[in-house]
This record gives structure tokens, C-alpha cells and sequence, in this order.
């Protein structure tokens, strides 16, 4: 995918997760709204309700009242005899004493006639004991009554009077429920999910096409590195097949060992590849012998003796580990140092200066190889150690290889329970630490 196709893919799909999201607000929008709307209709209702129920009880008790008076023959003035203590509890001030099964039934009969279904308690104070003398719990369904149920708080009040307590209704205005949360989790949790799958494609694409990237890069580098030796055979063979070529035998030998080496250089190449592969399937077969990290050093050393020499180079040794045995596979830790080296060597100038050194650090030994080339940016530091990866990416040739080398290190670390880390800057050189644990 394009660079170009890629930013439209992620621009659309950026400005696709922003419409849900303002979809969802929107919409979250709406339906606070339109709950609000209800619980304030809910609320005047209520009220409402709750207004005619304490009116029809007030003119209930207000006519209870009366008849009491009239059978008392009491011709007192009955102005805010009725006052309405609570929205349930409801008090009627008289001035002389009362039978209660008298006001029971005349306030059963109010009430039904005033479609006040609801049971209610009374009590009756006797303000010379300072107490409620009587009460009882009556149920409008049924003819019975059960006493056990009254208990009626005295209220402070001079004189005679009873209280009226409507359990079933509650003692506070009414409130409205809270608003559900299911209202806003669930869009909540679906945005966040359509959120983390958008971020999740958007860095797969991306991985995707870095890969991609890397797979050409691979690609043309091989190309490049696998075109020279065979261009080199063919050349060679067409030599051989001339039969004049057999009359000179120190030629002949000299081109069957060009054609010689290119095929183990080949072979070396390949098998690099195939090493790599292997390990990542995990089906590669790792020997545990006793290695002594300071003789293969010195081994892959010399081994870059000639190289060093033809550039004016050197490598510098600084080897001040006591302990240097470790339990690994000699072949593929040779391998390991090898590709450290030679990675130094290639990002180096002209005239490379290597520094090789190691020491203990508890039960690990801390293999370093440091260079003074041209170092390694934070953002590539990321990523070297990934397969394909190289700092210079496109078919560019001025450094040779696969962008396998570190990848390679970084497995073969990891076989043997260690560890590969960098440090570099950008014209400063680069340090490889790679740690293995002790045998």
C-alpha cells in the first residue's frame, strides 16, 4: 500500500470513529434530555397527586371533626384544626377527650367516601397523661384491625388531639429515581470498543506496510548479494568450457577456485537464512556445553585480522571478566559474536577502531562490542533487532546484507536465557551488550 493510500485509509477511518463518537454524544444527548423531560413530568404528577391526596384527607378529617363536635355538642371554632405534619402524618387539634372506636369508624366512613384507599394508623394524645392513650392500625380492605402494628411518635402539641399515619406513603417529598446507567455504559463501552478496534487496525495496517517494506528491502538485498557470486560462477564456468583451458592448468585451478568459493559463499549465505528460520520455529537444536566466552572471543577476533588489516583498521581487547564459562551451543554463540563484529565493521569509516571487552555482573557475563561508526538513531534503535531491519532501508547497497545479523544475535540470546541491548548516537559509534548468564 502507498504511503499516500495509506494516509486516505487512515484520514477516512479517523474522520468514520469521530462521527460514531459525535453520533453516541449526540444521541446520549438526546436521551438525557428526553429523561429529564419525563422525571419533570413525573415530578409535577406527583406532586399533584400528592396535593389532592392531602386535600381530601384534610376535608376528611376536617368533616370527622365536626361530627365529632356536633355528637359533643362542643361549639368550638374549628380554624386550622387539621395540620398536615408530614405528607403521611396528619394531626386534628379537639378540645376534649375521645372514644376511639367512635373516630375510628367515622374516619373509615370520611375516607371511603373521600376515595382514600390507603391504611392508616391513629393515635389519640390525652394531654393530662401527656401520652398517646389509644391507637390501632386499620386496613381499608378488610373489617379487622391489628393493633400491633401502631406505634405513633407524640408530637409536640398543647391540648387534646389524634394523629393520622399513612404507613404506605412515604414521609419525604417525592424525588425521582437516578438516572439509569445503562443509559450511558453501554454506548459508552461500544464507542471504547469501535475506538480500540479502529487503533488496533490502524496498527496492524501500519505494521503491515513497515514489514512489507522490509520484505522488499530483504528482497532486493539478496538480490543484490546472491547476483554477484553467481554472476561470478557463470563467468568462471564459461572459462572452464573452453577446451583451450585445459592446457593450462594453473589457470584452470585458479578458476575452479574462484567457482569454489563463490558456492561456499553461496552456501554460507543460505544457510544463514535457514539457521534463522529454524530458530524462530523453534525447532532448532541447541547444545549445552561449557563455553568459554574469552577463547571464542579471541577465535572470532582473529578471524577479522585480514578485514581489519586491508582497511587500516584494528581491534581492541579489554577482557576483565573472571568468570567466562557459560552453557550454550559454541556454534551459534561464535555465530552471535561474529555478526556483532562484523556489524561494527561494515558502520564504521575507513579505518574502523573495534573495542571488545567483558566482565561480571553477579551470575552474568556482559559480552561488549563497541564501534565508532556512524551510530544509530533513537527510532532505529526500535527496531534493529526485528528481522529484515536495516538503518538504511530501500535497495541501497553501500552496506551489504539481509538485515538478518542482529535479528539472528537477539534469537540466540534469547535461546540461551541473555539478553541483547544497544547504545548509540547518531555520529557517536554504537555499543552492543549482549548478557548471558553464567554456567
Amino acid at each position: 500500500m502507498k504511503r499516500r493510500g495509506l494516509g486516505t485509509l487512515v484520514l477516512l477511518a479517523t474522520l468514520s470513529v469521530i462521527g460514531v463518537v459525535l453520533t453516541q454524544i449526540l444521541w446520549l444527548d438526546r436521551a438525557f434530555r428526553l429523561q429529564n423531560d419525563q422525571l419533570t413530568l413525573q415530578r409535577q404528577q406527583q406532586v399533584q397527586l400528592d396535593k389532592q391526596f392531602s386535600d381530601r384527607v384534610t376535608i376528611a378529617l376536617t368533616d370527622v371533626t365536626e361530627q365529632i363536635l356536633s355528637i359533643n355538642k362542643d361549639p368550638s371554632d374549628l380554624f386550622d384544626a387539621v395540620v398536615e405534619e408530614r405528607p403521611n402524618y396528619f394531626a386534628v387539634t379537639i378540645n376534649d377527650t375521645l372514644h376511639p372506636y367512635l373516630l375510628e369508624a367515622l374516619l373509615k366512613k370520611e375516607f371511603q367516601r373521600r376515595g382514600i384507599q390507603e391504611d392508616f394508623e391513629y393515635g389519640i394524645y390525652d394531654c393530662f397523661t401527656d401520652s398517646i392513650v389509644y391507637g390501632n392500625y386499620v386496613g381499608m380492605d378488610s373489617v379487622t384491625t391489628d393493633s400491633t402494628h401502631t406505634d405513633l411518635q407524640k408530637l409536640d402539641k398543647d391540648g387534646h388531639y389524634f394523629g393520622v399515619y399513612f404507613p404506605r406513603r412515604s414521609s419525604a417529598l417525592w424525588s425521582p429515581a437516578p438516572a439509569s446507567r445503562s443509559t450511558w455504559i453501554y454506548p459508552a463501552i461500544v464507542t471504547l470498543i469501535v475506538f480500540i478496534f479502529f487503533a488496533y487496525s490502524v496498527w496492524t495496517i501500519a505494521r503491515q506496510k513497515r514489514l512489507s517494506e522490509m520484505k522488499n528491502d530483504f528482497i532486493g538485498n539478496m538480490t543484490h548479494e546472491l547476483k554477484t557470486p553467481i554472476s561470478t560462477i557463470a563467468l568462471s564456468s564459461e572459462v572452464l568450457g573452453d577446451p583451450a583451458i585445459v592446457s593450462e592448468p594453473e589457470r584452470l585451478r585458479t578458476y575452479a577456485g574462484i567457482i569454489r568459493s563463490e558456492n561456499e559463499r553461496l552456501r554460507a549465505q543460505v544457510e544463514r537464512v535457514l539457521q534463522l528460520t529454524t530458530l524462530e520455529d523453534g525447532n532448532a537444536r541447541m547444545k549445552r556445553d561449557r563455553v568459554d566466552m574469552h577463547t571464542l572471543i579471541g577465535e572470532v577476533s582473529r578471524s577479522f585480522d585480514l578485514v581489519l588489516k586491508e582497511r587500516d583498521g584494528e581491534l581492541r581487547s579489554d577482557l576483565q571478566a573472571s568468570e567466562t564459562v557459560v552453557s550454550g551451543d559454541r556454534v551459534h554463540l561464535s555465530n552471535a559474536l561474529h555478526n556483532l563484529v562484523d556489524n561494527a565493521v561494515k558502520y564504521s569509516p575507513a579505518a574502523p577502531t573495534i573495542e571488545l571487552g567483558t566482565k561480571n555482573d553477579g551470575r552474568w557475563l556482559h559480552i561488549q562490542v563497541r564501534d565508532h561508526g556512524i551510530g544509530i538513531g533513537r527510532q532505529d534503535q526500535r527496531h534493529i533487532f526485528e528481522r529484515f531491519y536495516r538503518v538504511h532501508t530501500g535497495n541501497v547497497h553501500d552496506v551489504k546484507g539481509f538485515g538478518l545479523g542482529l535479528h539472528y544475535v537477539r534469537q540466540i540470546a534469547e535461546a540461551h536465557g541473555g539478553r541483547i541491548t544497544v547504545h548509540s548516537e547518531p555520529g557517536h559509534g554504537s555499543t552492543f551488550i549482549l548478557e548471558l548468564p553464567l554456567a
